[in-house]
């Protein structure tokens, strides 16, 4: 997980759930999915070795491969005319509005 340097990881969602996503809650704070995230070459370097594969775009390519790009999670933004505030390990996620749209967000 390190490689792919997220600033939240949601446990107990479906495979790519988070594709459909556009509004969520995390604890008390309200997020837009505003985009997919498409991976860069930066995910295939060993963070403590800085040895370089192919790995884990190689596996990703083959099933999340849109417009030329290797796609992995959502990018979030606080949503601005609610109440800003922190989020903390073990907040609960709430899934407040959705798409029926397949693939990421681009």
């Amino acid at each position: 997980m390190r490689r792919f340097r997220p600033n939240v990881v949601v446990a107990g969602a479906a495979p790519w759930a988070e594709d459909r996503w556009r509004l969520v809650r995390i604890g008390d704070v309200v997020f837009r999915a505003v985009k997919g995230c498409d991976r860069c070459v930066l995910t295939t370097i060993d963070p403590d070795t800085a040895v370089k594969g192919k790995e884990p775009i190689a596996t990703l390519a083959r099933c999340r491969r849109w417009d030329g790009k290797v796609w992995f999670g959502v990018n979030l933004i606080p949503d601005a005319p609610r109440r800003p505030g922190a989020i903390r390990v073990g907040d609960p996620v709430q899934v407040l509005e959705q798409s029926d749209a397949d693939g990421p967000l681009r």
